[in-house]
This record gives C-alpha cells, structure tokens and sequence, in this order.
C-alpha cells in the first residue's frame, strides 16, 4: 500500500514537471501583448513596434503594442497574469516610479521581471534658437545668471528626459524649472515655441530639428561625438566632464513569470536585434542594440532605481 502511495505520489509528480516544461515549449500559443506607458511616436512605441512586427512571424503569433500613457498602463501590466502573453516595453525612467508617486497600488521593482534591455538611444542637449548661449559653458553661466528664470521640457515625469534633466541640475549646479508634457512630440514643440528654453532631447526625434535649424545642440550624453552630429561635442568635450546618462528600453514581464519563457523572449529578442533591417531601423532613431539576459537586466533597473532614487531625493524630489 505504501509503496501504492509512492508510486502514485512520483507519477503525478513526473507529470506535472511534464506540463509545465510543455507548456513553456509551447510559449507563445496566443497573442502577445506589448503595453508601452507613452504616447504614439515616441521612441518606447517605435521600438516596440519593430519587436513587434519581427517577433510575430518569428513566434507564429500575433504581437500588438498597446499604448498605455502613464501610471496606469504600468499598473496594468504587473497586474496582469505572470504568463508572458503581457509585456511592456518602456524606458529607465520606470525606475523612478516609486520616488515620484506616493502609495503606488504596486512596487515597480519587484513587481516586474527584467526580461532583455532592448537599445539605449543617446540624449542630446538642445536649446531653443533665442537662447543666447551657443555652447555648455555659456548656458551654465545664463542659468547661473538668472535662477529659476529657464525651463527644461520633457516627455512627463517619468521619462527619461526628465531624470536626465534633473541630472543635468545636480551636475552643473544650476536652478531650471521642469516642465513636463505627454510626450516626446510635446516636449520638442514646446522648445520651438518658446514655452521652455532647455531639454535633454533623444538623438533620433531631435536630429531633423537640429539640422534644420529649429532648436540649437549643445552637447551629447555620450562617450564619443555622434557620426551624425561631429561638430556636436560631448559633455565632457563641452567642460562637464562628471555628467553622465545611460538613456536605456527594456522590456518587461509580471513578476514570477516563469524563468524558462522570460530566457525564450530574451533570446528571441537578442536574434532580432541582430538583424541588419532592424539595425537600420533603430540607425534613425540614434539607438544602439543592446543584449542581455533576464539576470543582468534585472541588476541594471535596481541599480538605477538606487542611484537615481538618490538623485531625486538630493533634488528635494517626494512622492505625491
């Protein structure tokens, strides 16, 4: 009777590790959803949209992005079931969620699985064309000149534009008043229309602007000078050599989403990446390809939400 027991106790056991290794084969037998908490045309929706448009005929499946705007669509997303059929793609500035809102109905740390950062897309900082300073050390002294009298646009207060700005603050010692907006669209208007003077702007969305003359660059939050913008230095070349910003998008899943399907996505994601169409695609948007698995991604966004949490905090930032 006993062994009876034993027996019947290892064949139900053997069958469920059986289940779940064939569900996770099978991942993905519906459609996947990508959530992205910004606006249409931003840089988070357009790279959301090539995953998309790659990872369905790769997968067999039908990939949607969702747009989301705001803290809602994040809380939709970590509570929603831990399968993988839900993902979101979003930027570094999902790291700061906790400093900004008080008594969020979730911790958007551990209520998210890092499964791969997909880019990281350089920042540039651009001026409005009455501004009277041509280079860093000029505006450093205009804001120095005249405190709390400039603002600084960005896509909304948890963009990466945003902490990037408030870096930019602490760095340079300067008083700029934030002005935050929906999107990526609004912020780089506002600039041309005069209702800010400064933004930490994305490479890709601010180049045509730049070029033609509608917003001035100051400098860019990057190693080397951009093969698109050589007469553009970078912060160290411009005299601000202790700033700097990884502008990073990732994708993410519900937490306890399980380690098997999280490594599937993530490989499949670094293969598209790869493509030579799709590294084409991200060339215009000024991004780099990045790869990575679940376990370092996770290690990048708790590292950042440490480091940037501090940040805020020495900005007299508090949850609202």
């Amino acid at each position: 009777m006993k062994f009876g027991r034993l027996f019947l106790a290892c064949a139900v056991s053997m069958l469920m590790s059986a289940s779940a290794a064939w569900s996770q084969t099978a991942y993905p037998n519906q459609i996947v959803k990508i959530v992205v908490p910004f606006s249409a045309g931003s840089n988070t929706d357009i790279l959301a949209r090539i995953l998309s448009e790659k990872l369905g005929p790769l997968w067999g499946q039908t990939v949607i992005v969702e747009n989301k705007p705001g803290i809602s669509g994040t809380i939709s997303v970590a509570n929603s079931p831990a399968d993988g059929y839900t993902l979101m793609l979003t930027s570094n500035g999902h790291t700061i969620l906790s400093a900004l809102n008080k008594d969020l109905s979730i911790d958007p740390i551990t209520g998210f699985a890092g499964v791969a950062e997909v880019a990281s897309v350089p920042l540039v900082l651009i001026v409005a064309p009455e501004v009277p300073a041509t280079n860093l050390k000029e505006f450093i002294a205009l804001a120095k000149a005249k405190p709390g009298t400039l603002n600084f646009a960005s896509a909304g207060l948890a963009s990466s534009n945003y902490i990037a700005g408030e870096l930019l603050k602490q760095t340079a010692a300067i008083d700029i008043v934030h002005i935050p907006y929906r999107g990526t669209p609004e912020q780089l208007t506002s600039l041309m229309r005069g209702d800010a003077q400064l933004s930490m702007a994305f490479l890709g969305t601010a180049l045509s602007f730049i070029q033609a003359g509608k917003v001035r660059a100051l400098a860019i939050a990057t190693p080397q000078r951009s093969p698109s913008m050589p007469d553009v230095p970078t912060f160290a070349e411009a005299g601000l050599p202790d700033y700097k910003y990884d502008s990073w998008f990732g994708l993410m899943a519900p937490a306890k989403t399980p380690a098997p399907i999280l490594k599937k996505i993530s490989d499949d994601v670094a293969k598209v990446m790869k493509e030579p169409e799709v590294a084409k695609r991200l060339e215009t948007l000024g991004a780099v390809p990045v790869g990575n698995t679940p376990a370092q991604f996770d290690a990048i966004i708790r590292a950042d939400a440490d480091r940037y949490g501090k940040l805020l905090r020495a900005a007299g930032i508090t949850p609202k």
